[in-house]
């Protein structure tokens, strides 16, 4: 009897022994994972990932990472709130053909490329096809045709005056200052309760666009613009500034986390044109 007891005792040891082994392994591997997905997304945001200011059901989202850009995923908006990508000068900048649309698995809600046809609204992107595909490549292009990266935007304001302001930070912003950050997303009107029909499909549809552009150094230069859905698209790029500040305001979000309380005051408080060239761009005519 006793030599069975102690049987049963090495054996439970044993198994004790393995499935000590096993965790320690998932943890080391976690462990490792996070940490290089923590520095993946670091090399794709300048100051930090984009946050919430205060964490409630409507600013709450996932972080998607992408080739060549991050995504913040809302699931109760079933909206990207954010993307974030950094481009750099490129000797000849160059996108193959258009990809199709594609679903993406990692959105909770079934969005399908046919989901838009027949509402009036376009399939807006928000990390841009031509950029993205200069500067980040092939694989990077097609994700940006994934059904997570688009919200509904009116076609003036996605094939004029969106369309122009992505020429613009392509063709003269970015050579201009050779690396540049983007953050863009959708603003909602308030209450939330006033606008929660209003979708396209099960997607929520947006009032406004924000884009902000920031030159990342110790010395930081940064462009905000507010874009409403109800535009001719042949306006100034000029007459939609607006501070960092009151987009997030608008948004509830958090986009440079890890700057000084000081240079965030001082580069999110105020609109300062001076060094982007940005008179010169403002009329430029669409390509449509």
């Amino acid at each position: 009897m006793a030599a069975r007891r102690r049987r049963v005792a090495n054996r439970l040891r044993r198994q004790a022994r393995r499935i000590g082994i096993a965790v320690l392994f998932v943890a080391v591997t976690a462990g490792l994972w996070h940490a290089q997905e923590l520095e993946l997304r670091d090399g794709l945001s300048w100051q930090g990932v984009t946050t919430w200011q205060e964490l409630t059901p409507l600013s709450v989202h996932r972080v998607l990472r992408n080739d060549g850009f991050l995504l913040g995923w809302s699931d109760v908006r079933v909206n990207p709130l954010w993307v974030s990508y950094l481009l750099h000068e490129v000797e000849n900048p160059r996108a193959g053909p258009r990809p199709g649309f594609q679903r993406d698995w990692r959105a909770l809600w079934p969005i399908s490329p046919e989901s838009y046809f027949g509402s009036g609204y376009d399939r807006g992107h928000l990390a841009p096809n031509y950029a993205i595909a200069a500067v980040h490549g092939r694989e990077a292009q097609r994700d940006t045709f994934l059904m997570s990266n688009m919200s509904p935007q009116r076609p003036e304001l996605n094939r004029r005056l969106w369309q122009r302001l992505e020429e613009v930070v392509m063709d003269r912003f970015v050579p201009r200052f050779g690396t540049l950050q983007v953050i863009a997303g959708p603003i909602f009107p308030a209450p939330f309760r006033d606008n929660v029909l209003n979708r396209v499909g099960l997607v929520e549809v947006p009032d406004a666009f924000y884009k902000i552009l920031a030159v990342p150094g110790d010395e930081a230069l940064a462009l905000a613009f507010i874009m409403p859905q109800a535009v001719s698209g042949d306006e100034p790029l000029d007459d939609f500034l607006v501070s960092i500040e009151e987009v997030e305001a608008r948004t509830g979000l958090d986009f440079f986390p890890q700057l000084p309380e000081a240079a965030a005051a001082v580069l999110e408080g105020r609109i300062e044109t001076a060094g982007w060239g940005l008179e010169a761009a403002a009329r430029l005519p669409s390509r449509f």
